[in-house]
């Protein structure tokens, strides 16, 4: 299983003059601080707070510690997720763009609530490509959960209600529900997304109960601008971070917090099937630094 130091590594090579413990600041300027952190996509405003807390000699505590406080409090509170007990079928509608690895996040959500002792559903909305959810249904072949999908050119919202009612009838728990990837631009791909939700809500009264954008970290900041386009279309409860090891920009996920005010759920540390993990603060920012301060 991956852990979050291999996960971390291409960002923290980056950060290393800065977050090193064995590296000498004085031998950088200002400049060469703000670009390695702005390189790692750390967001303007909190490079600058970092800065300030390196270069302040009234600041007390070690490097580490100083960066440390700095870092957990721009994460915030990150609550633990815990499958629903209650308004089952529980629904989740997950969103994404192209690439971002949405499918494949959602058999790895199905298999921890299988995992759970729950009995979960996938459902596979994508009617836009030939295939578009004949993986999801390889995926649930393979982990052994019910499946509900459309054909190329049926209703989405029509396959959601579809998987709501079959859930319903087969006492399934939890119902994850994954959308055909689409870019914020596209303004009808967009309007499908509250006509989803309308018609679960029709079938299942509050549904969908949660809605995650799934993003992929090699795209750092411009992942921030996707989710905020559509939080817009469809207010968001969750976040779930895919690619965090093939990534150099990890430092985005401090904006995702400020700027969307939406929790990071999960983030997946790797290509296995169990590498997708509940997200913990303590343990990325410990990551962010050299392995020898660990």
């Amino acid at each position: 299983m991956a852990g979050w130091l291999g996960a971390l590594k291409k960002t923290r090579n980056i950060l290393g003059k800065v977050f090193s413990s064995n590296s000498n600041l004085e031998e950088l300027d200002i400049e060469e601080i703000e670009e390695l952190l702005l390189r790692s996509d750390v967001p303007a405003r909190l490079t600058m707070e970092i800065v300030d807390a390196l270069e302040s000699p009234f600041k007390k505590g070690t490097r580490r510690e100083r960066l440390t406080e700095i870092l957990m409090k721009e994460l915030g509170e990150t609550p633990d997720f815990n499958w629903p007990s209650e308004n089952k079928p529980y629904v989740i509608l997950l969103l994404g763009i192209n690439g971002s690895g949405k499918t494949t996040t959602a058999a790895k959500l199905a298999k921890k609530a299988l995992g759970a002792g729950l009995k979960p559903m996938l459902c596979g909305s994508d009617t836009f490509r030939a295939a578009g959810s004949s993986q999801l249904k390889l995926w649930s072949e393979r982990i052994g959960c019910d499946f509900v999908g459309g054909e190329m050119g049926h209703d989405a919202a029509g396959v959601a209600f579809n998987a709501v009612e079959s859930a319903i009838e087969k006492k399934c728990d939890v119902i994850l529900v994954d959308t055909a990837g689409r870019m914020h631009t596209k303004t009808p791909l967009m309007d499908e997304l509250p006509k989803m939700c309308r018609s679960m809500n029709k079938r299942r009264a509050g549904s969908p109960d949660a809605v995650w954008m799934v993003l992929d970290a090699s795209l750092g900041q411009n992942a921030v601008i996707q989710a905020k386009q559509f939080n817009e279309v469809v207010p968001l409860t969750g976040i779930v971070v895919t690619k965090l090891d093939g990534s150099s920009k990890a430092g985005f996920l401090f904006s995702v917090r400020t700027e969307l005010n939406v929790p990071i759920l999960f983030t997946g540390l790797g290509e296995g099937e169990d590498d997708l993990v509940p997200f913990n603060p303590t343990e990325f920012v410990n990551a962010l630094f050299d392995e020898e301060s660990m």
